[in-house]
């Protein structure tokens, strides 16, 4: 799988570490256990598209967020995280 660092160009998928699904945002710190533990163990796992946070380890040392489907690997977009956090309306 060939991932398009917006800083670096195409790379393999091997110089990048996956971090995992960017969706989940971290609770208010008094939100309680519960909240926390929800945020920290469970995860989706769907069969589709998908959004995830990848690190460029061996490049730039970059995080991205790779819009991909998870049935064909097929790869939609690559954004610098801050780009994608702006482009929802903040910070994740």
């Amino acid at each position: 799988m060939l991932i398009t660092c917006p800083f670096c160009g195409p790379r393999d998928a091997a110089e990048f570490t996956y971090r995992g699904d960017a969706a989940p945002v971290r609770p208010a710190a008094d939100a309680g256990e519960a909240a926390f533990f929800d945020y920290v163990y469970l995860r989706d796992n769907p069969a589709g598209p998908i959004r995830e946070h990848w690190f460029h380890r061996a490049g730039c040392h970059g995080w991205v967020t790779v819009a991909r489907d998870t049935r064909t690997h097929a790869i939609e977009s690559v954004v610098a995280v801050e780009a994608a956090a702006v482009a929802e309306g903040g910070a994740r």
